[in-house]
């Protein structure tokens, strides 16, 4: 996992993907039904979604 502007990426996923944001969205929404305030973002740089949830002590 890595830690990125207050949030760690919990999964990353290519935005090549024939899905696009698809797997993204439907890891977030597992972990938000987990308990999770888990979201996605476009990281541009590496051209990938990546699941975050906020940082501890945020």
């Amino acid at each position: 996992m890595t830690t990125v502007t207050g949030a760690k990426v919990l999964e990353r996923f290519p935005a090549g993907s024939p899905r696009g944001s698809w797997p993204a969205e439907e890891c977030a929404a597992r972990r938000r039904a987990a308990g999770e305030s888990a979201t996605v973002v476009m990281d541009l740089e590496s051209d990938a979604f990546l699941v975050v949830v906020p940082a501890e002590g945020d």
